[in-house]
């Protein structure tokens, strides 16, 4: 075999010099300061994100546009490492923005470079993951940089609902930056290291007065806890990253794929008795939805979204005999399980996710109604609460739902009642649906009675228990057909299995439209 001659060596070496110049960075001393920050690199952070050796680097030797500012400036790689590779044997596509380089700032190439990979994600349906760490816009550029971020946030819309997209917040995220995460599904932040805000400190100082440190303003706590920005929090890069692979395991390649199965050796007929002790009839007793859930699911794992945010809804993924369910639920021990304005907001989010990658929806019903009050009214939710009603209309994924305690008024109806197009409806014997509660519907209804009585509180007693037995439980609702069965509670996960297993195949023709105007 002849040696190559030495000028090709001489280009070998050049490009391995070239190669390994954008390997470095912002250079050792930068990257040495952002290990020191608790961080992991750009490339690290791939390299523990992507199964071992998979990663196929793309664009490596891009370099900025030229401009006077940008004269003389040098920027390995761009300042973002861009690429594909393999999760759990999973094609799917990264970008993993360069904290060391320029603060890892947008401009025209470095989006150029990041818009390439969607696009290439879009063609092949795969999964587009973006770990964000970013000081913003690149100044320098100027309009350039501005239209980066268009293009981006272009095609994070245009691909919405087509594959999965994930935003990992691993830095600093500001300004036009943090609208590209606030398009994609989900976005999972790291505490103490993590931060997302429009404006920052200072200029909140120079505007407002007000004084506020980074974490406070946009750390992963307030967005998990207050604004409802971000679906999940960790604690370091690590933990971010195999929540990525986690949550990624319950979502399809694409909108036209099914969720991936994952077999199970938690028996689809195991009773579920441990639920006869946990939930009374007595509506007065709170009993925890989470311990309900994990009864039902496979091996007990549930993958709460949003956990910290609007407690009084729960969402998240499950498996069900293997298959991916997202599941919607009240929750007993936070505000009685009412819905408000930030619940509505939660769970349409969800619901629609779940309908995008062809998620089946199970819903848990325990719902007195929605949140009274002056605020409530003032904030819109009338507005939000049509979102939850337009999003279990407009899902055509299998849906499901379980009344298992009290479901009343327009809450009944939000939470996905045969009406709104539940395919199976299912109740405890423990369920009552009305209109409202036998107490308050007593007080309507035999106003005169109870008034004209000699013994008032004796006579509305009788006419409560009159109600509750003639409306306020699941027989009535499942004599007219609004309730498929009323199953024993140890049965349930079987029932579950047996009828997503029915609903597998379920296809639902909807009137031709470009697309329905979900009320904002």
């Amino acid at each position: 075999m002849t040696q190559p001659g030495i000028e090709l060596q001489e280009l070998i070496a050049a490009m391995e010099q070239r190669r390994t110049k954008v390997e470095q960075g912002g250079g050792p001393e930068r990257l040495k300061k952002q290990k020191e920050g608790g961080k992991l690199t750009a490339r690290e952070r791939i390299e523990y994100l992507l199964d071992p050796g998979s990663f196929l680097e793309m664009s490596t030797f891009v370099e900025h546009g030229r401009n006077r500012l940008m004269d003389g400036v040098e920027a390995p790689g761009e300042g973002v490492v861009t690429g594909s590779g393999t999760i759990g044997g999973r094609q799917v596509f990264v970008f993993s923005q360069d904290f060391t380089v320029l603060g890892g700032s947008l401009g025209k190439m470095n989006a150029s470079k990041v818009t390439k990979i969607m696009d290439l994600a879009a063609k092949t349906g795969c999964p587009v993951i973006g770990l964000n760490d970013s000081a913003g816009a690149r100044i320098q550029e100027g309009v350039d940089s501005l239209s980066g971020y268009g293009e981006i946030f272009y095609r994070n819309a245009v691909y919405s609902g087509s594959v999965p997209q994930i935003s990992a917040i691993l830095g600093p995220c500001a300004g036009g930056a943090v609208y590209s995460p606030a398009l994609t599904d989900f976005i999972l932040m790291s505490r103490g290291s993590s931060y997302m805000f429009i404006t920052g400190p200072e200029v909140i100082k120079s505007v407002t007065r007000e004084e506020v440190t980074f974490d406070q303003l946009g750390g992963a706590d307030v967005h998990t806890r207050r604004s409802g920005v971000a679906h999940l929090a960790y604690d370091g890069d690590e933990a971010v990253l195999d929540g990525v692979r986690d949550l990624l395991s319950y979502l399809p390649q694409n909108a036209r794929e099914q969720p991936p199965v994952r077999p199970t050796q938690d028996p689809a007929q195991r009773r579920n008795d441990a639920l006869l002790e946990l939930v009374t009839p007595d509506q007065r007793k709170p009993y925890a939805m989470h311990d309900v859930i994990r009864e039902l699911v496979d091996e007990g794992t549930f993958l709460e979204i949003q956990p910290d945010w609007a407690k009084n809804i729960l969402v998240g993924f499950a498996r069900l005999g293997g298959q991916s369910v997202g599941i919607v639920a009240n929750n007993p021990k936070s505000m009685a399980g009412t819905l408000n304005i930030d619940a509505s907001d939660k769970a349409a989010r969800f619901i629609r996710t779940c309908d995008c990658y062809n998620i089946p929806i199970l819903t848990l019903v325990d719902v007195t109604g929605f949140l009274p009050g002056t605020q409530q009214e003032y904030g819109g939710i009338i507005r939000h609460g049509a979102k939850m009603l337009y999003a279990y209309a407009e899902a055509s994924v299998p849906k499901v739902t379980l009344i298992t305690r009290k479901s009343y008024g327009g809450a009944y109806l939000a939470m996905n009642s045969r009406d709104m197009g539940a395919d199976v409806v299912y109740a405890w014997p423990t369920a009552a649906v009305a209109v409202m509660g036998a107490e308050g519907a007593a007080n309507i209804v035999y106003r005169k009675d109870i008034k004209a009585s000699d013994n008032p509180e004796a006579t509305r007693a009788q006419k409560i228990a009159e109600y509750k037995d003639a409306f306020d439980n699941p027989y009535v609702a499942a004599a007219k057909g609004y309730i498929d069965d009323v199953i024993p509670m140890e049965d349930t996960r079987e029932r579950l299995i047996q009828t997503f297993s029915m609903l597998r195949d379920k296809e639902e023709v909807r009137p031709y439209k470009k697309h329905g105007n979900i009320p904002l």
